[in-house]
């Protein structure tokens, strides 16, 4: 894998980062913190060498210093809302994240339920996190958000929202998701500090988009990709060119905002202590990336995935037209089209050749490989058995897993589990596998070459299981899939 981002340097200075920003504000800091605080796979992706966990790296360097606030919106928790990524909804979110932060020695303060009017399941879910012992505040819906600024400013507005007391010089303001309402929160606890002299400050922590990289860089375009969905569109901050004469990338709900957010912080402190919504940043990406191109070819490559992603949750009745055509037009900027992927390419050529479903993966140093499905396996299977062999310098014709294995694995998924598929999924392979390295040293050689797949690329000419694309995200593989079901697939 060729990286292309030096973490190291990021957990470095960004901390360093955000203890002169504490600083700035007389060690009272509300930190909105946007994306994905662990497992952050985008970033992975686009900047390769970025671990998904650094910015919980970045801030145990602060440790000692912060307390966690977690937002939930109760419209949300009224809607069932699902995390996409990993298929839970946001109020099973809250508790998962509350359990990772404590786990890996961070304090976790308590939970705002923010857009309250009421809401039952609200009602509930408060009553359910007390019962654990958490602590849980309410913020209410205000009419006119965000543009009343007189009525937010005042006792009707924030006033009326709980305090959320705390005692850290840094407060991480977090939620399972986007639309939660983690700026309202800290704006507000601005207001309800203020009223009780104390001088906190606000800075927002965005990983993309990155303002001091173009516009058109791919970096963040494949963030534009990714929150195709939102509508959000990456912008010229205008305010920032005004005020320094400087080009910084902002995306369209920070700058529209901003207005709102300058006359709301002009009444709290009596002056804004921001000139642009990309002086309340303190984002430091931009300054750890070490191989341009390496981030420009990975970021193509997520643009493309996003496209694929888009035309399955299309077909699934996930998503809608709109989204996938702003990919295409994504594309299309960027001057690519899925022919770039040399994964799919080879897919598809194989595909035509045989009639079958097919599967083909560019590993790292560009090597193409193909497997396609049979009664025993599906196309990503064969393929993952194809890749490690490779890998391991192993014969193809040898067989890591005997059909003698494979078949009655088959038979009891399907007469046992009332299962519909026959065939083995990946994670079912490497299970086998690794069954058959305590007696082949094929096997051995073959479990020994899985690191070495990450940051290959694999395309599919059928769309698979949730649990095929789980295992190769697990790997660090990039993967796109045709919008087509495979008969008996599941």
């Amino acid at each position: 894998m060729q990286y292309g981002f030096d973490n190291d340097k990021y957990v470095r200075i960004q901390s360093d980062h955000i203890k002169q920003r504490i600083a700035a504000f007389g060690n009272k800091l509300y930190m909105e913190f946007g994306g994905k605080l662990f497992d952050d796979y985008h970033a992975s992706r686009v900047l390769p060498g970025f671990e998904p966990d650094s910015k919980f790296k970045m801030l145990h360097q602060l440790k000692d210093d912060l307390e966690i606030v977690i937002v939930i919106s109760a419209v949300d928790i009224e809607k069932n809302k699902v995390r996409s990524d990993l298929g839970i909804t946001y109020d099973v979110d809250v508790l998962r994240l509350r359990d990772e932060f404590i786990s890996r020695g961070f304090c976790v303060n308590s939970v705002v339920i923010t857009h309250c009017n009421g809401q039952s399941s609200a009602k509930a879910y408060r009553k359910r996190l007390e019962r654990m012992g958490i602590k849980v505040y309410y913020h209410y819906t205000i009419e006119g958000y965000p543009n009343n600024v007189a009525l937010i400013d005042s006792e009707e507005g924030f006033g009326k929202n709980d305090y959320v007391e705390t005692t850290k010089p840094l407060i991480v303001v977090t939620a399972p998701g986007p639309g939660s309402g983690k700026m309202a929160v800290c704006l507000s606890q601005l207001y309800q500090e203020n009223k009780r002299g104390v001088k906190a400050g606000y800075a927002k922590f965005e990983t993309f988009p990155v303002w001091n990289m173009p516009l058109t860089h791919p970096v963040n375009m494949a963030y534009e990709a990714a929150t195709a969905d939102l509508e959000d569109v990456n912008m010229i901050d205008p305010f920032h060119l005004d005020a320094y004469g400087e080009t910084a990338v902002n995306y369209n709900r920070d700058i529209e905002i901003f207005p709102v957010m300058n006359a709301l912080f002009e009444d709290i402190y009596g002056k804004s202590p921001y000139k642009s919504p990309t002086d309340m940043g303190v984002n430091m990406i931009g300054s750890c990336i070490s191989d341009d191109s390496v981030c420009r070819e990975a970021s193509l490559q997520e643009i493309i995935r996003r496209y694929y992603t888009a035309l399955c949750n299309f077909a699934d009745g996930k998503a809608d037209e709109h989204e996938v055509n702003k990919i295409a037009l994504l594309m299309k900027r960027a001057g690519i089209t899925t022919s770039y992927r040399k994964s799919t390419v080879a897919a598809k050529e194989r595909q035509e050749k045989s009639g079958l479903a097919t599967a083909a993966i560019e590993l790292g140093d560009g090597t193409l490989l193909t497997g396609e499905t049979s009664s025993l396996l599906g196309p990503s299977a064969a393929l993952l058995l194809n890749a490690l062999k490779h890998l391991a310098g192993i014969a193809h014709n040898v067989k890591l897993i005997p059909q003698t294995m494979i078949a009655p694995i088959s038979k009891t998924k399907v007469n046992y589990l009332h299962g519909h598929n026959p065939r083995l999924h990946t994670d079912e392979v490497l299970v086998a596998i690794s069954m058959m390295s305590l007696l082949d040293e094929n096997c051995q050689l073959a479990l020994e070459q899985l690191p070495n797949l990450a940051g290959s690329q694999i395309h599919s000419t059928v769309m698979l299981s949730e649990v095929d694309r789980k295992t190769f995200g697990k790997l660090g593989i990039g993967l796109t899939c045709d919008p087509v079901k495979e008969s008996k697939e599941k």
